[in-house]
């Protein structure tokens, strides 16, 4: 006995169209001139052929309702009255199926509930290898000649089809030969499961509601019935959340299609079809993240989800071109940095009580969905400590997990592995670098709470200036800055942006910074100056388009939101207009005798063994290197050491610092190697 009404209602029906098919069998019957044949269906015998000469196409005269068709239907009734659902009284409802409809979506699923149908219908068919119903005998059994428009196009562009409900198959052939079938998917929704489609795995998820964002003007739009609505966002803000609490509010759940994985092209229409169908057969409104500027209208258009609402969201602006219907269009707010700080707080809960949560988070731009699965990975990061406590650290690590892969395949990641105490630089210069962490961290705070940048679309982000000779330090402090910030720095190379065609350039570094602005992470121009240089008088069409790269790159670094740093070795050369955009300015000066002698102790390190005669007084004050000729110097003569007993001397040291010179070009002097010349000389 089955209890669920849904099921018996579908049985029912099935059990009518049953009723259908005995009678249709016994008018078959009557008229087969050789019924008794064991090789029936396999070939046409010369009285089959006569008979078929003969004939002329017939239509059975169904009841309009048989005694089975009314006892179910009226068995469905008083289960409705009773406030059960029936699935397959919603489902027509939902695609807007006429009886005819129904009953064609009923004989062609007829075979997935009773396997005796597939006989059945390979008799009707006269193929006994053909067990689905064909579009004739399908349309026999509803009652309707083959030579009715209307009836023949419901296989073919109407809602059973459209809408994903039947399948026609075989379409090389005749449209009365073709075979239909119900989806799978379509056959377990009408026996009660709510499983999606395994086609959609990893495109179409539940979204998690999250406890941010005014839904308000969107639950007006649905309520005043408007299917269609258009959430454009910004980077901190969340159309997603706003449009989880607008169809809440309007008591519905939420489906969450996320068009970049499904790609383009004829797939990406089919799974943004099946992702509609799926909506209207759970009655939940649909929302399709990533509506990027070249969408395709095609694809908009297939995840129409009607009656069920359709929540699009995009960071561009709406072209009218993507859909027929305009939508309602909403802009949604960016989060404040106290509202994150907030969403933070709530996502970890008491776990990270000894932790100023807004202090450690403050320098991350994130949606506040991504603040939600952040703190989460920090949770997790923080179960794999010997203490299981979350500190600042986990924090940073959830929140750059949340970084997209965009920007590796525009720039060299490196990941932090020096700090402060690293740095041997003058207190200005180390003040300036610092200078670039405050801002970072209270940016959100300063530019976009209290508005301190107003107007002109200006971004969020933060620029510096390193400039210095080589060696001097830029590309280890920018690594110092990102590690304090808990942010990564990629590394831009330069040959993968300048191109010598017109406009690729340009292109190029709008991929960077689009993915930049996208990523929570320290962007460094090395060699700033080959694509940030001066503008020049107009001579010729190259200083005119050198001149246009320009102009793109000031009106780019206005609307940048993320951190850059430009590092040249030849401040002079870069633009003064990109100067006045600048946020801090770095001037890294070649150190002084002090200074040298720290970087050699700092270049040596804690792990070598040292000889009792280095004197790094005398190293420092004998020869001016850079910190980077330092480091190679240093480097060389731990070689050197390892080649012989592993205890580095100063023979060792000064004759790599010949080496660094003659790799510099510089002269090797007698009076800057004083005692350890003949060292020196007979190297």
């Amino acid at each position: 006995m089955i209890d669920d009404p849904s099921i018996t209602h579908l049985l029912g029906r099935i059990g009518a169209v049953e009723d259908r098919i005995r009678q249709l069998v016994t008018v078959r019957r009557d008229a087969d001139p050789q019924p008794d044949d064991p090789f029936r269906g396999l070939y046409l015998s010369d009285e089959m052929v006569d008979r078929l000469l003969g004939g002329v196409p017939s239509i059975a005269d169904w009841p309009d309702a048989s005694a089975r068709l009314t006892a179910c239907e009226q068995s469905a009734d008083m289960a409705e009255a009773a406030g059960r659902t029936l699935r397959l009284r919603r489902l027509a409802e939902t695609f807007s199926l006429s009886e005819i409809d129904i009953d064609l979506l009923v004989i062609a699923l007829a075979a997935d509930l009773d396997p005796r149908f597939e006989r059945f219908f390979g008799y009707l068919n006269d193929d006994v290898g053909r067990r689905r119903p064909s579009v004739a005998v399908a349309l026999e059994l509803c009652g309707v000649p083959l030579t009715s428009a209307a009836n023949r196009s419901r296989l073919v562009d109407g809602p059973l089809v459209t809408g994903g409900l039947l399948i026609v198959e075989d379409l090389d052939r005749p449209l009365p030969s073709r075979s239909i079938r119900v989806p799978d998917r379509v056959v377990g929704h009408l026996l009660g499961d709510d499983s999606s489609d395994r086609a959609l795995d990893g495109v179409l998820r539940e979204p998690t509601a999250v406890a941010w964002g005014d839904e308000r003007s969107v639950v007006r739009a649905l309520s005043a019935g408007i299917g269609l609505v258009y959430l454009r966002e910004p980077s901190t803000g969340s159309g997603e959340a706003v449009a989880v609490r607008a169809l809440r509010a309007h008591g519905l759940d939420a489906l969450h299609l996320d068009l970049a994985r499904i790609g383009s092209g004829a797939e990406a229409i089919v799974l943004a079809r099946l992702a509609a169908r799926e909506a209207r057969l759970r009655r939940c409104g649909l929302i399709a993240a990533s509506v990027t500027a070249d969408a395709a209208p095609a694809l908009l258009e297939a995840m129409d989800a009607a009656p069920q609402p359709t929540i699009l969201i995009g960071a561009s602006s709406w072209d009218p071109a993507w859909t027929p219907e305009l939508p309602a269009i909403e802009e949604v707010p960016p989060s404040t940095a106290e509202e994150r700080a907030a969403l933070w707080g709530v996502a970890l809960g008491g776990s990270a009580a000894g932790v100023d949560v807004a202090g450690a988070t403050a320098q991350f731009r994130l949606r506040p969905e991504q603040v939600q699965r952040a703190a989460g990975t920090a949770r997790t990061q923080a179960a794999l400590s010997i203490s299981g406590d979350i500190t600042a650290d986990h924090l940073a690590a959830g929140a750059r997990a949340e970084n997209g892969s965009a920007l590796d395949r525009l720039a060299r990641q490196v990941k932090p592995g020096v700090g402060w105490n690293d740095l041997v630089l003058p207190g200005p210069t180390i003040g300036a670098l610092r200078e670039i962490g405050l801002r970072a961290r209270h940016r959100e705070q300063v530019l976009g709470d209290w508005g301190m940048r107003p107007g002109g679309g200006r971004g969020h982000g933060v620029v510096a200036l390193f400039a210095g000779d080589s060696g001097t330090g830029k590309t280890m402090s920018a690594e110092v800055v990102a590690g304090e910030l808990g942010l990564d720095l990629y590394v831009v190379d330069l040959s993968t942006v300048v191109d010598k065609y017109i406009g690729e350039t340009e292109k190029n570094l709008e991929r960077i910074f689009t993915a930049a602005a996208g990523t929570n992470a320290v962007l460094l121009f090395d060699e700033a100056d080959a694509v940030f240089g001066k503008r020049s008088e107009v001579k010729d069409a190259h200083d005119r388009y050198a001149n246009v790269e320009s102009a793109f790159l000031l009106q780019r670094m206005e609307t940048f939101d993320g951190l850059a740093i430009l590092a040249t070795n030849l401040r002079s050369n870069i633009d003064e207009a990109f100067t006045r955009r600048l946020d801090v300015i770095v001037d890294f000066p070649m150190p002084d005798a002090e200074h040298r002698a720290a970087l050699w102790n700092r270049c040596l390190g804690s792990r070598v063994r040292r000889a009792d005669d280095i004197d790094l007084e005398f190293l420092g004050r004998s020869f001016e290197l850079a910190g980077g000729a330092i480091r190679s110097a240093a480097v060389t003569a731990a070689y050197l050491a390892a080649a012989e007993d592993g205890t580095v001397s100063m023979n060792h040291l000064v004759v790599a610092v010949q080496r660094e010179y003659r790799k510099l070009g510089r002269l090797v002097i007698e009076s800057e190697f004083g005692a350890f010349w003949p060292e020196v000389a007979a190297g």
